[in-house]
């Protein structure tokens, strides 16, 4: 398996690969996920397993330091000399779960935002995956003010 960046013919699988990974209410749309390939391909890293998507992590990066709902939509508040790297999604095929890809992706990430020399990584994510990115040193600061897909997120903070 390698990783790689994502290209505009990935759009349909990762759109497919969000929809396998995420309730239809948090999922990001088809044409959300061509948008931010198109806007930030560099922001977008695939697992790949001989041509097929295992996992994925994507996000933007922003000199803003907390994740607001509408970065999830509009790509224009993207900036690519931006100190945080915000996540949207972390997704693992079912078929590729507990086999270690979400995490070597995310490791992926994390090192390559303190290479480029971010202030950090910023996520919101559910109850029960905490204790899955506290492992990676993100820190739970509470509840979000995210309304996204209309749960409840919890707000975590990587500083590097």
């Amino acid at each position: 398996m390698i990783i790689r960046n994502a290209v505009p013919a990935d759009a349909t699988a990762a759109a497919k690969a969000e929809m396998a990974c995420f309730p239809a209410a948090e999922a990001a749309s088809l044409t959300a996920i061509r948008d931010r390939i198109a806007e930030y391909p560099d922001r977008f890293w695939i697992m790949d397993d001989n041509g097929k998507i295992a996992a994925y992590v994507n996000g933007m990066t922003t000199n803003e330091p907390d994740l607001k709902d509408e970065m999830y939509e509009n790509t224009s508040l993207h900036d690519k000399n931006g100190q945080w790297q915000m996540i949207f999604s972390v997704g693992t095929l079912p078929e590729y779960r507990g086999t270690g890809c979400a995490s070597k992706l995310l490791q992926y990430v994390i090192d390559l935002s303190r290479n480029e020399g971010k202030k950090g990584l910023v996520l919101t994510c559910k109850n029960q995956l905490i204790d899955f990115y506290s492992r990676f040193g993100f820190i739970d600061e509470g509840i979000s003010d995210s309304t996204h897909g209309g749960v409840t997120w919890h707000k975590m903070r990587l500083t590097l």
